[in-house]
């Protein structure tokens, strides 16, 4: 089969890469960034991935130099284009404004990958580092504002270099930009869905071979597309599901899971009350890392007391989870990949019983929206398939814990600072919050500072000028990497770190918090243009009220490695906002205007 090479340097985006590639019915690999050019041969096209690094680093990624004279088509994507600048003789710089974001391209020549193209297209950027100057044979396709060297090509080799991400859905025309390459490559369109179905059982039949398969199932499109997958594998009685309710789970979420699995056929799945082992677990404890670590440690003690319960001989049970690629990739489970967060299923344990052939992962290989399609086509009902994604932390990592205010050194300065820029180019102000969130910059993980702005009663509500104002922020003020409107109350705040961990009375005012938006949206028929709406509880008291804040974080995405903050309906959303300020609890509501990146999806 014909086949290309995905060079993977540690971005985030790598697999994304292979996902789209495939998406057009070319089959792909992920190679590790120093494979000789010798093997590289038998690839019809190489692309090379983003990274977290610089070029000039000391242990900064590599690739062999000679792949670009193989006469096989390149295309080097991000540090992928300045690898293969740095390689052939060119020089690449830190930027003097780093962009993440969307970006506008101006192209001069509409030939090669770019044939067909608009004269201006929108692009996705998330780098710190640009090109200076260009190697012998290369010249300039296309600039943006911030970036000269934004697109580039040597149209007679077939090399061509963007600085941008074209594997993105943000990127307009970037699926045009693959499949030019691709037609470049002359590679056959002999992949598909049904081809890894099938080719995924054999392989389950082979992994488990005389053993039988426990899985945790949290009722999520993930975990039931594996387990139903298995279960066609190797037959209902030699598989186990086990969901486990560990108080941090939406409200109603067991009984909906249980009545989904009755309507879809899914069978040997039993559920099992262990919130009182998760928060004595979790007691004093307020760290996003240890929180995840503990989590899912806690999940897996489970598994072994179900099992020893149940006498279950070890060596004839393979764990079974329903791992997908972001989950690997944001754990930094590549070769050059940075950590941006410990996924549950990536503790340890985990990983030890990975090393021991102890687990089974069918779908690890792909991206959210390949799962749902893999679910429709064995049957799974809709409305299971299509279900919101929900972290397997639950609602523990959507519960922000803190002891005291935290603000970055020089904060007064560092607000000042950017409140003088903002009225200058908007007319509006904000302030640093005292707590911080996860994001990701430039394929590397960042543990930042959210700024929340205020909007004057005169400034017009307009969801184009918000994100601008964002993505302004998160592209200047490197303290920052997430950007929130306040929604509730009005005028000047006065705010608090209220110290606060995971407890069972934060927890059921998270609940209360999500059942009333998760209500509101399907009812307003939101629910399917939203690919997920994690509700954040922070322990930030406003105004000495006493009670707590919430963020309402709605996003649009396909594969979870990039996403664009929904843009509701100004009506909607204030209609959602008084049902939520007339909660016992909460004093404070905020919308996150962040795309991804800067940051996250959720906020640990």
């Amino acid at each position: 089969m014909d086949t290309i090479a995905v060079l993977d340097f540690g971005g985030q985006y790598a697999h994304l890469i292979a996902n789209r590639t495939r998406r057009l019915n070319v089959y792909s690999e992920i190679l590790d960034s120093n494979t000789p050019a010798e093997k590289l041969k038998e690839y019809k096209g190489i692309i090379l991935s983003g990274g977290p690094q610089s070029v000039y680093d000391e242990n900064s990624p590599q690739c062999d130099p000679q792949l670009f004279y193989l006469g096989i088509p390149v295309l080097g994507i991000c540090y992928g284009l300045q690898i293969m600048v740095h390689k052939k003789g060119g020089h690449v710089s830190s930027g003097k404004i780093k962009e993440y974001g969307f970006a506008r391209l101006n192209l001069s020549k509409r030939k090669g990958i770019f044939e067909d193209l608009e004269p201006e297209e929108n692009v996705w950027m998330s780098h710190g580092d640009e090109v200076t100057s260009l190697p012998e044979g290369m010249e300039i396709v296309g600039s943006t504002d911030n970036c000269a060297n934004a697109a580039i090509a040597d149209f007679d080799k077939n090399l061509y270099g963007v600085q941008f991400h074209p594997e993105v859905t943000h990127t307009d025309h970037g699926m045009k930009i693959l499949d030019n390459f691709l037609k470049i490559t002359g590679a056959k369109r002999e992949w598909n869905l049904d081809k890894f179905i099938e080719n995924e059982l054999e392989a389950i039949k082979k992994k488990v071979g005389d053993n039988n398969v426990f899985m945790l199932i949290s009722g999520g499109v993930d975990s039931t597309v594996a387990y139903k997958l298995i279960q066609k594998a190797i037959g209902t009685k030699r598989t186990y599901g086990l969901f486990v309710d560990t108080g941090l789970i939406r409200e109603h979420e067991r009984e909906e899971v249980e009545e989904a699995y009755k309507k879809a056929g899914i069978e040997n799945v039993h559920f099992y009350y262990a919130g009182d082992k998760f928060f004595t677990h979790l007691q004093n404890i307020y760290k996003p890392e240890e929180k995840r670590k503990i989590i899912g440690d806690t999940f897996i003690n489970v598994q072994k007391d179900t099992v020893e319960t149940m006498q279950l001989n070890p060596e004839k049970w393979l764990l079974g989870q329903g791992t997908i690629y972001p989950d690997t990739i944001e754990t930094g489970g590549t070769k050059n990949s940075d950590k941006i967060k410990t996924h549950h299923n990536r503790v340890e344990q985990i990983e030890e019983m990975i090393k021991a052939g102890k687990v089974i992962e069918p779908l690890m290989q792909l991206y959210k929206d390949e799962v749902r399609q893999v679910g429709l086509k064995l049957g799974i009902p809709e409305e299971i398939v299509q279900r919101h994604p929900f972290p397997g932390p639950g609602l523990g990592v959507r519960c922000l814990c803190a002891k005291q205010d935290d603000y970055p050194e020089n904060y007064e300065n560092m607000q000042s600072e950017i409140n003088t820029y903002l009225q200058e180019i908007y007319g509006i102000n904000g302030q640093i919050l005292p707590l911080k969130s996860v994001g990701v910059q430039g394929d590397s993980r960042t543990y930042r500072h959210p700024f929340l702005i205020k909007l004057h009663k005169d400034l017009k509500r307009d969801w184009g000028l918000l994100a601008k104002i964002s993505t302004d922020i998160t592209n200047r003020f490197s303290t920052i990497n997430r950007v929130l409107l306040l929604l509730h109350p009005h005028g000047v705040i006065e705010k608090k770190i209220k110290p606060g961990y995971l407890t069972k009375e934060r927890i059921e005012l998270l609940q209360k918090a999500d059942y009333r938006v998760t209500q509101f949206i399907k009812y307003h028929k939101m629910y399917q243009e939203i690919w997920q709406f994690p509700v954040v509880l922070l322990p930030l008291s406003l105004n000495n009220e006493g009670g707590e804040s919430v963020v309402l974080r709605p996003i649009q995405s396909e594969e979870a490695m990039t996403a664009n903050f929904y843009r509701m309906t100004w009506k909607w959303l204030d209609e959602l906002v008084e049902g939520l300020e007339a909660t016992p609890g909460i004093d404070g509501v905020f919308y996150d205007l962040t795309n991804k990146p800067p940051g996250t999806i959720e906020w640990e």
